[in-house]
């Protein structure tokens, strides 16, 4: 498959306008005045609730639907909030080569070659004031918490009772203070009886302009270095590549997709999105397990 690299986009590739958020679905791919057939010249996915189904495959539907906008000349860049070491299995699986954001854009990753080009550390003092700030902004209701190691290693290393289903690749801390032992990308947190946007509130405020904060999953806040977010990695790799934010459709399912779908010149939410997510989409796709992605890429690209 003809994924993403660093070859720069045909000259002509087509420039649409952003429609107002909540309009009418995109029109049929036939109704679009193209040359070629094709839309979009990069097709943007996040992974998990997007283009993976629930039980982390790709169906083959959405890998058909990839081939057929590849065929029309598109370019697919996977932007993922997992680091590299942990989505290199996915993209392996559907024989993706060439450039990947990863790390919720803290990571640019070579997948043809397996080789990080850009990282982004977190200062470990920084990362432990920001969580002595958030408990405080939470009224000292302790957090449970998790870290991602500096790559190349990337291990996801936790705190006991940040999850109840423990993977034999994550490391286990007897104490909080453990997980500053070495440097770290970012940090996870979780309160097991606050709602996750108190905590991403609070961690906000506790962070101020030292750091960024996201919500990728339910029960995971995560504060990563100061200007990194997904628009920042997808802006990072379009450019390589060639390609501007009105040649770009980008698909995602939570909050941090909010800035790489507000930065793509078209974005779509699945059925399954976070609401937050939905509300800056300008379309809504079937859920996941349900292939919106291809249906989407089918009808902009024609179905095999």
């Amino acid at each position: 498959m003809h994924t993403a690299d660093a070859t720069p986009a045909p000259a002509t590739a087509l420039r649409l306008p952003r429609p107002r958020s909540g309009s009418a679905p995109l029109p049929d791919s036939t109704d679009l005045p193209d040359t070629d057939g094709s839309c979009f010249r990069l097709v943007a996915t996040d992974l998990d609730g997007t283009l993976l189904r629930t039980d982390l495959t790709v169906s083959a539907r959405t890998r058909a639907a990839l081939a057929l906008a590849d065929r029309a000349g598109a370019r697919h860049l996977v932007v993922t909030g997992r680091p590299a070491t942990s989505c290199r299995e996915f993209l392996v699986a559907i024989g993706y080569q060439g450039l990947a954001v990863c790390g919720q854009g803290a990571q640019l990753y070579d997948a043809s070659a397996d080789r990080l080009l850009v990282s982004a550390a977190l200062d470990l003092d920084l990362a432990r004031a920001v969580v002595k700030r958030t408990e405080e902004e939470l009224g000292g209701r302790p957090l449970e918490l998790a870290v991602v190691t500096a790559a190349p290693e990337n291990r996801f290393v936790i705190t006991p009772r940040f999850t109840d289903r423990m993977r034999p690749d994550w490391g286990l801390v007897g104490s909080r203070e453990e997980l500053w032992a070495q440097p770290i990308e970012k940090v996870l947190m979780r309160h097991r009886e606050l709602p996750d946007a108190r905590v991403a509130a609070a961690a906000a405020l506790a962070g101020g302009d030292e750091v960024s904060v996201t919500h990728s999953e339910k029960g995971m806040i995560e504060v990563l270095p100061a200007g990194v977010d997904k628009a920042v990695g997808l802006g990072r790799a379009a450019e390589r590549m060639g390609f501007a934010p009105e040649d770009t459709i980008a698909f995602g399912d939570m909050p941090n997709d909010i800035p790489m779908l507000e930065w793509a010149g078209y974005g779509v939410a699945m059925g399954n999105a976070h609401p937050g997510l939905i509300a800056v989409a300008d379309e809504v796709a079937p859920d996941h397990d349900e292939d919106g992605v291809a249906a989407v890429l089918e009808r902009l690209y024609g179905r095999p």
